[in-house]
Order: C-alpha cells, then structure tokens, then sequence
C-alpha cells in the first residue's frame, strides 16, 4: 500500500513540472530575442554619430572639404596693436607768413589732396606790422636792383669785391623769403599757401578766421602710401620675439586677415626696453596701403615665430564651437559626415593647429561647415510625434 502510495506522489510532481515549463513554439523566446537584436541595433544607430547630408545640398550650400596632412606650422603670439601712417608718409602744412587764415577749398579729414594744391589763404593787410607779402617784395626789388647795379661795376673796380658779394648776399636772402611767401601766388585775399605732397587730408589744425604765426601747423596731409603696424607684446614673451619675421592682422571693424608678406611689407624692428606707461614691448612692420585699412585704428594681431614642422593644423573657418568645446565635421563618403571633438592650440588667423582629435588623412570639411553643423540638427529631430 505504501508503495502504491509513493508512485502516485511522484506522477503528480512530474505532471505539475511539465505544465510549468515553457512549450516550444509559443513566441517567449523567439520575442525577446528579437527585442534584443532591436535594442542593439538602436544603440547603434544612437551612437554612430553620423550625419547624412546629399551631395547635391552640401554642393548647392557651398561645403568644400579637403584631405588634412601634417605640415609647416609657427608658433604664434596673439596680442594687439596699431596701424598708422609710417615716418616721412605724412607731411604737416605750415604757414608761411603771419595773418588771418582762410580756406581755398573745403578742407576735411579724408579729402584728397593733389601736390601743389592751394589749400589756403593768409591775409595781412591791417595788421600792425603791415603785411608781410608787400615788404618781402619791396626788400626783394630793392636788393635785385642794386646787385644789377653793381654787376656792372664789379669789373670795372668801382664797387670792390667784398662789396659786391655783400650787395649778392643782401639780393640773394631776400630772394629766398620773397618765393617762400609768394610760392604759391599771391593775390587779394593774401598769400596762398599749397600742399607739398599728394595724398589725403589727415588732420585740419586751424579754422577759417584764426590768427596764425610763421611756421605754424595748418594742416596735415598723408600719401598713405606706406603704413605701420606697431604691435604691443607682452614681457613674458621677451625670450620669443627675435624670432619673429612675419605678422597677420585683422582690423577690429572687419573680417578680413591680411599678411604682412602679402602686402609686400617687413619687420622694421623689435624694442629692447618695455614702454614707460605699459609693460609692453614694441614690434613693428611696415607694408603698403591697401583698401579696407584705416590709419590710426586698432587691430588684431598674430605674430609669427618659429617654424615648426609635422603639425597638424586645419584652416579657422573649419572650426566649430559648441559650449567652449571646438569641433570638425571629418567626411566619411559622398552624403556622410561625423562630427569631431579637437583640441585646438595655437592659430595665426588663418589656420588654426589642432593638438588632439585628427591624426592626419582625414577628409575634412573647410568650408561650410555650419551647414554640416546645421544638417546635424536637423538629423536629431524625430521624424514622428505623439501625442496622447
């Protein structure tokens, strides 16, 4: 009876075990196997990190890229500084006899000027002393007639030789002040006074009506053929600046990034000392005139050092900047980009030398990149909403 009672225990615990265990076919492990392949394929797609943008649009859109490779790079000093006319490039206009002054032509800073131009007039008639122009050409006619006189009776010993060259001497002084006041004509507003050189009107000194003296500053004319820029360089840099041969430099109200090279200029020199009112040592360049760029404002500045070979250095415009983290957008094939952190060290305006992130071969974009940067969000907006 026992025994009889153990066999029936024992069919009901298989019987319980089979009911329990999963039947083959009914979709438990084949659904969760599918879920996994699913999530796992998300995750890659989640994290590939790349941007789809046609050929056609990033052509339409301007995207050029460019295969990056180590290269010739120089160490840079950026500070600022700068431009202004170059020594003996400016001129200052003075008077040339004491009166009231007045204006020939509308003078203004910027209005250009042609050498041998009238710029002004000085009046003396009325004044105290008499008028300037009138005595230097009384002075002038009496000496001219007595050295003709004695011209002639030089030879014949009637006027002595050290006398004569007295009477000559006497002629020739007032020759001399009679053409420095009448030099640029003469007429019946006064003595005219002209422009020595050809160039742009820099600075007006005087207004119409103002009382001046002799060899007072009237104006103030530059050719702007040949400018300065007067770089200020930190001290902590002293050790670094003798390397220094090239310089670029971008106007503060401009984009552009112009080369001192380029603008067939050159270092003139470099300061031993730093200034008496900033510690700053003085380097400056000189090159020629260009448009775009205004004497006596401020500009950026990259001073160019040492070279150093094997860099790896992208153009500026390939740049992007998210948070203070700098990207490159690397293209992968025709309509696919990824977007590359990079750590970015020194730049000269133009290029910028990359420290981390590229290791040389990469087809980088160089120009456009916002687009691509653009095409990247776009990509992250989900193609359906719910709402519920």
């Amino acid at each position: 009876m026992k025994i009889i009672n153990l066999l029936a225990v024992g069919i009901c615990i298989a019987a319980i075990s089979c009911n329990n265990a999963p039947k083959h076919g009914d979709g438990h492990e084949e659904h969760a196997h599918g879920t996994e392949e699913a999530g796992h394929g998300e995750a890659l797609h989640q994290h590939s990190g790349e941007i789809s943008l046609p050929a056609a649009k990033a052509e339409a859109a301007g995207v050029v890229s460019e295969t990056i490779e180590p290269g010739r790079f120089r160490d840079v000093i950026v500070t600022g500084g700068d431009v202004g006319p170059a020594p003996g490039d400016a001129v200052t206009v003075v008077a040339n006899v004491s009166g009231v002054v007045s204006f020939r032509k509308d003078i203004a800073e910027g209005v250009g000027i042609k050498e041998g131009e009238v710029l002004f007039s000085i009046a003396s008639d009325g004044l105290m002393d008499g008028d300037p122009v009138k005595m230097a050409k009384i002075e002038y006619e009496t000496a001219k007639a007595e050295y003709d006189r004695a011209s002639g009776l030089v030879d014949e010993n009637i006027v002595s030789r050290k006398e004569f060259e007295n009477i000559r001497s006497r002629y020739e002084t007032a020759r001399l002040k009679y053409e420095a006041i009448s030099g640029g004509g003469v007429s019946d507003s006064g003595a005219a006074v002209v422009s020595p050189k050809s160039g742009h009107v820099s600075s007006c000194l005087v207004n119409s009506g103002d009382y001046v003296s002799v060899g007072q500053p009237l104006a103030v004319v530059s050719g702007n053929d040949r400018l300065y820029l007067t770089a200020d360089v930190s001290e902590r840099y002293a050790s670094s600046i003798s390397y220094i041969r090239d310089a670029s430099f971008r106007m503060q109200y401009g984009d552009r990034v112009y080369s001192i090279s380029g603008l067939g200029g050159h270092l003139v020199s470099y300061g031993r000392n730093t200034g008496e009112t900033a510690p700053f040592i003085p380097v400056t360049f000189v090159f020629d005139r260009t448009e775009g760029i205004i004497p006596g404002s401020y500009a950026e500045i990259w001073l160019m050092g040492e070279e150093r070979d094997n860099v790896i250095s992208v153009p500026v415009s390939a740049l992007t900047e998210e948070q203070g983290v700098y990207f490159v957008y690397v293209r992968l094939d025709e309509d696919c980009y990824r977007k590359q952190p990079v750590d970015v060290g020194a730049s000269d305006g133009a290029r910028a030398e990359i420290l981390s992130g590229l290791s040389g071969g990469e087809n980088v974009v160089v120009k456009g990149a916002v687009h691509v940067k653009l095409a990247s969000a776009s990509n992250a907006i989900p193609a359906h909403t719910h709402n519920h």
